[in-house]
C-alpha cells in the first residue's frame, strides 16, 4: 500500500500543500548468538526503497486512530511479510520536509522503535514500495543509508545491549 486513502482524500482538498503526519521507523535487530565469536556484531533488516533505491529500515504512516506500535507491526507485515513485536522506544523526531515527485509535500513526526522478529525469520518483499529486503551487519551497512537511519540503528543496538542505561532520543535533527 503506497499512499493511505485518507491522505489521498486530503490531497483532493489541499493539493500539494505540506501535510504534517505521524509516522514510524521500525528498526529490526538480530543479535549475535551467545556462542558467537567476539568480533561478530548484530544485524539489521533493511529494505531497498522503490522510489529512490536507497536502503532504510521499514517506515510508514499511521492510519487515523492507530497506535504507533500497531503502525510499526503492520508496516513490517505489509512490506516484508514478517510478524514483528515492538520491543523498545528509540526516539521521536521531525523528518522532512519531504517533497515527492508529484509535488506533494510532507513533514513527518517519526517515532523510532526497535522491533524483533522470530529467530530465523527471513523477509519477503510484499508490496510495491520496496525492491529488496535483507539483513546487514551493523558494521557493514549500505552506503545509501542516511545519517539519521545510521544513528537510529546505533541507538537500537545500544538499547538492546544496555536497556537500563538507554534514554530515547528527543529529536533527530541536529540543532545549533
Amino acid at each position: 500500500m503506497a499512499t493511505p486513502d485518507y491522505i489521498l482524500t486530503l490531497r483532493e482538498k489541499i493539493g500539494h500543500d505540506q501535510l504534517f503526519l505521524p509516522a514510524c521507523t521500525a528498526v529490526i535487530i538480530r543479535d549475535v548468538p551467545m556462542n558467537a565469536a567476539l568480533w561478530e556484531v548484530p544485524s539489521v533488516l533493511l529494505v531497498q526503497r522503490a522510489d529512490n533505491e536507497t536502503w532504510a529500515p521499514v517506515e510508514g504512516i499511521c492510519e487515523p486512530g492507530e497506535e504507533i506500535t500497531t503502525t510499526a507491526i503492520r508496516e513490517v507485515k505489509e512490506e516484508i511479510g514478517l510478524d514483528a513485536k515492538a520491543e523498545a522506544l528509540l526516539g521521536v523526531g521531525q523528518v522532512g520536509p519531504v517533497v515527492y515527485g508529484n509535488g506533494d509535500e510532507c513533514m513527518f513526526m517519526s517515532t523510532a522503535l526497535r522491533l524483533s522478529v522470530p529467530d530465523g525469520a527471513e523477509p519477503v518483499v510484499s508490496d510495491e514500495e520496496n525492491l529488496a529486503a535483507q539483513w546487514f551487519s551493523v558494521a557493514q551497512m549500505p552506503a545509501s543509508l542516511s545519517a539519521r537511519n545510521r544513528m537510529i540503528i546505533g541507538d537500537a543496538v545500544a538499547q538492546m545491549k544496555h536497556p537500563q542505561g538507554f534514554r530515547p532520543r528527543m529529536g533527530f535533527v541536529k540543532r545549533n
